[in-house]
């Protein structure tokens, strides 16, 4: 028996008919999941074992929560975590739940788009969450997750909408760009607001007592809502730099939530931000880091630069690359290796290993990395002699920056592939170009840095090497 996908109206128009809309046509199984894991409660045993198994039920939301169980966001004693039943008996069963949760959240959503506006409304949302996380004064551990989880989710109606290709995203964001009020604007396009679009998702999908307090209207229930809320605020204004009336309001309500003066609360907030950018990532986005304040505050208006690099997980690759030349070279777990490198310790948003076809004269997707590169498999190719609309990502002799012309094609299945800086660079067999390294970062914004350029150069290396070792055989 098979469901049929309900068909949405051409025009949403009031609050109800957007909640069933994502709800029901774009987002259920986001919706379904998000419910079940909200569900559960760690008051017996066997919720942990139903909490493993939502999570072991999808391989990528696996990887996501292994990987932060060994951030030291999440796992401050460093013990290696290799299973999510560990996982949970070691960091923690809230802990792990916020995990999947922000995953999940970052994963549903950016598979679907990767509008600018989707891309700023997560950075907010990461940042509020991690500074609500480390301003807590409570310090247990059911608290910390629920205020996180209160942040990441506190514009989930937002994050929902522009996840979205509807007519109406379209129109809004042509408002933004006449710089419209926003709620006027979203009431014009929408017949509601972003607002009351998240109360109703949040009664719809039961995401719990504790966010519908957060999202509702009038005063904060508790401390943890209390936070929540200015922290959300600041991460909104943050972005404008950590001075100015505005600011210097919500540090006041900040300080009133944790019992500090505002000039204590905004050097915290300064390191907490650092803290923010290292999460988003850990959670496989390292574009909106671009979209955070650092600790300069310099301005949204800014010119984006890349994120910053992790040269402790970079240097741990490298090593597990060391050995496995040293030991019986395997191209497949090499090549493995230094897609997870630059895409996680390099920080590139999607990663690819194209090798020639059978016939030799195509290069073709072998392996594939990050969000956004699923249609990549079926479609990309590049022309071994330069021709077709990709041509211009053939390497040089070495590693380096691809810079698009200023009127690049582009192709029809990608947004972004040929349009956007990238770091391409290429794998050669008895002289031969027998396959390259792309990676890029969509629509983050930025050219890569000569420090990324420099590490996807020695990380190319390891696969060159373990090539030429094979074919020496």
């Amino acid at each position: 028996m098979t469901t049929e996908k309900p068909i949405a109206p051409a025009r949403m128009n009031s609050t109800q008919a957007w909640v069933t809309y994502l709800s029901k046509v774009e987002l259920p199984v986001l919706a379904n999941t998000l419910r079940r894991i909200n569900e559960l409660t760690d008051s017996r045993n066997s919720t942990v074992n139903e909490l493993a198994n939502v999570i072991l039920n999808d391989a990528q939301l696996t990887s996501q929560v292994l990987r932060l169980s060994n951030t030291v966001f999440y796992n401050q004693t460093r013990t290696q975590v290799s299973t999510v039943s560990r996982a949970i008996t070691l960091i923690g069963f809230d802990a792990v739940k916020s995990m999947a949760i922000s995953s999940l959240i970052v994963d549903t959503l950016l598979k679907r788009n990767d509008r600018p506006h989707l891309l700023r409304c997560l950075a907010r949302a990461i940042h509020a969450a991690v500074q609500a996380r480390c301003l807590m004064p409570k310090r247990n551990e059911t608290a910390l997750e629920e205020v996180f989880i209160g942040a990441l989710l506190m514009n989930i109606g937002e994050l929902a909408f522009w996840s979205c290709e509807t007519e109406q995203a379209t129109e809004l964001e042509e408002r933004m760009r006449l710089d419209e009020p926003p709620v006027e604007a979203q009431k014009a396009v929408l017949h509601t607001t972003f607002t009351e679009i998240t109360r109703g998702l949040v009664e719809a999908w039961s995401l719990g007592p504790f966010i519908k307090d957060v999202v509702s209207p009038g005063q904060a229930n508790s401390l943890g809502s209390s936070l929540v809320r200015n922290c959300v605020d600041m991460a909104r204004l943050s972005e404008q730099g950590w001075s100015g009336p505005h600011m210097d309001k919500a540090l006041e309500r900040l300080g009133k939530d944790i019992g500090e003066s505002p000039a204590v609360v905004r050097d915290q907030l300064k390191v907490n931000a650092s803290e923010a950018m290292r999460v988003a990532v850990s959670l496989g986005i390292p574009q909106v880091t671009a979209l955070m304040p650092g600790a300069s505050g310099a301005s949204a208006e800014a010119v984006p630069e890349a994120p910053n690099m992790d040269p402790e997980l970079q240097l741990e690759i490298l090593r597990e690359l060391s050995q496995c030349l040293a030991e019986k070279p395997d191209i497949n777990e090499v090549c493995q290796l230094v897609i997870e490198g630059i895409h996680r310790a390099i920080g590139m948003q999607r990663v690819a290993l194209l090798m020639a076809d059978r016939a030799g004269d195509k290069l073709v997707p072998r392996k594939l990395g990050g969000r956004g590169t699923e249609e990549w498999r079926q479609h990309f190719l590049i022309h071994k002699d330069g021709t077709g609309p990709l041509g211009g990502l053939l390497p040089h002799a070495h590693a380096s920056i691809y810079q698009p012309k200023p009127n690049a094609e582009g192709v029809p299945y990608d947004r972004w592939l040929g349009k956007v800086p990238a770091l391409i660079g290429p794998i050669k067999a008895n002289g031969r170009l027998v396959g390259l390294f792309y990676a890029d970062n969509a629509g983050g914004g930025y050219v890569p840095s000569n420090e990324q350029l420099s590490a996807f150069g020695h990380f190319l290396q390891n696969a060159q090497l373990c090539l030429t070792l094979i074919s020496g055989r």
